[in-house]
């Protein structure tokens, strides 16, 4: 019986995240899960993603088997409940499966849809399985499509185009009104995990450089010197005003941490520079007034919240686009696959006319006498033609009737006529 394609997992969609947590196979056990899995004789390949938001199995082999390992393998090293487990694991075969790493490739199953990380994520694991043997034929050919899959749908549709986050949304934001943020330089208040995160994407959107401030002049510092950056003491804000291009403000100061006089002060040294404050902090760190002064932009989280839907409005029109692009990629890896039926068929049949036609060759060699190295090699040529002229309909009659879901018909109906080995 042919192997299956097998999926055992959980996303964000069907599990909480503390059941996530358990679920999550980190960097370092990898290899311990691929090995333990690919160990079972029943099971030829094994492939495993595990991101924030989905852990998943990708397996070829015997379906029963497969899903008792998985589950044998997160309810004894993972550590998570049988109870647990039933109530949030999925399991899909074959196109189904196809069908959904192809969607996860292409964002579309993604917590945020049109998500970019995901495909790095997918290539990352990709590369760990191939390094450690996991991943044989189907398994290479399914993660290279899926891939694929991800490429078309972010460049042939705009399933990924504008913010759709926070952070991304502030740099959009810094983007237009300073077109290039390559020369600006960026302050940011707080030490939080927003605060943070804009601070990386604006970091990996090329910033010149960063400014980091907290009350605790410590956390400033370990934001300094991850992102490569300056800190500066908290009370030093007003003076950095006159500086900086980029503010973005998030901690949680019962009071206005940037207020308008200090504002004021500083627009009298920037000389009609424009300046740029993202504030994220619930209450709000910076005083609303700010925001009427010339040439000083404020945007605070709702502003954001409300360019990131709009943006997801934008993308979920692209769905259909990106849907379409899947299926075609599904298409073609089913193609793919179903020749795998009938590739060992075709072989045992071509292998068999050779054989004839060496044997008669043979045969008839004494009675033909000496030839020339001419004349050999045009009876050599004249018995190949023969033997691919008569072979050719019969193999191109079982790749259609593969890719029709007849293969298996047809092998077997074939390997009778011709009394061929069976595998």
């Amino acid at each position: 019986m042919a192997s299956s394609l097998v999926l055992l997992g959980a996303n964000h969609k069907v599990a909480p995240i503390e059941i996530r947590d358990k679920l999550a196979v980190s960097k370092s056990r990898l290899p311990e899960a691929l090995e333990r899995l690919i160990s079972c004789p029943e099971i030829r390949e094994a492939y495993v993603l595990s991101t924030c938001n989905r852990t998943e199995f990708y397996l070829v082999g015997e379906a029963e088997v497969a899903g008792k390992r998985v589950r044998e393998f997160l309810t004894t090293v993972q550590g998570i409940t049988t109870g647990q487990l039933d109530s949030c694991l999925y399991q899909k075969m074959d196109d189904d499966c196809v069908m959904h790493l192809f969607s996860v490739a292409a964002g579309i199953d993604s917590m945020v849809l049109g998500e970019v990380q995901i495909l790095g994520q997918i290539r990352e694991s990709f590369a760990t399985a191939s390094e450690l043997g996991t991943i044989r034929t189907l398994l290479d050919n399914l993660l290279r499509r899926a891939l694929e899959s991800g490429k078309r749908a972010r460049n042939e549709t705009e399933i990924s185009a504008n913010a759709a986050s926070i952070s991304y949304a502030a740099v959009e934001l810094a983007k237009r009104i300073f077109g290039d943020i390559n020369r600006s330089v960026a302050m940011v208040v707080g030490a939080g995990e927003m605060g943070e995160l804009v601070a990386r994407t604006l970091v990996d959107n090329g910033v010149k450089s960063t400014v980091f401030t907290n009350r605790t002049l410590a956390k400033s510092q370990e934001l300094a010197t991850q992102f490569a950056g300056m800190a500066v003491p908290f009370d030093q804000i007003s003076a950095e005003l006159r500086h900086v291009d980029i503010v973005i403000s998030s901690t949680d100061a019962p009071h206005y941490v940037i207020t308008r006089s200090m504002a004021q002060e500083a627009l009298h040294a920037r000389r009609g520079r424009p300046l740029f404050i993202i504030d994220l902090a619930v209450p709000r760190d910076v005083e609303p007034s700010v925001d009427g002064l010339a040439n000083v932009y404020v945007y605070n989280v709702d502003d954001l919240q409300a360019v990131v839907n709009a943006n997801l409005k934008a993308r979920e029109k692209e769905i259909a686009k990106v849907k379409e692009i899947i299926a075609q990629e599904v298409f073609k890896f089913s193609t793919w696959r179903a020749s795998l039926d009938v590739a060992p068929t075709i072989a045992a049949l071509r292998q068999q006319a050779e054989e004839i036609r060496l044997a008669e060759l043979a045969k008839i060699q004494a009675k033909l006498g000496r030839l020339s190295e001419a004349d050999q090699n045009a009876v050599n040529a004249l018995t190949l033609a023969i033997i691919n002229k008569m072979l050719h309909r019969p193999m191109t009659n079982l790749r259609v009737a593969a890719r029709n879901g007849r293969g298996r018909d047809y092998v077997q109906a074939v390997q009778e006529l011709f009394e061929l080995k069976k595998e």
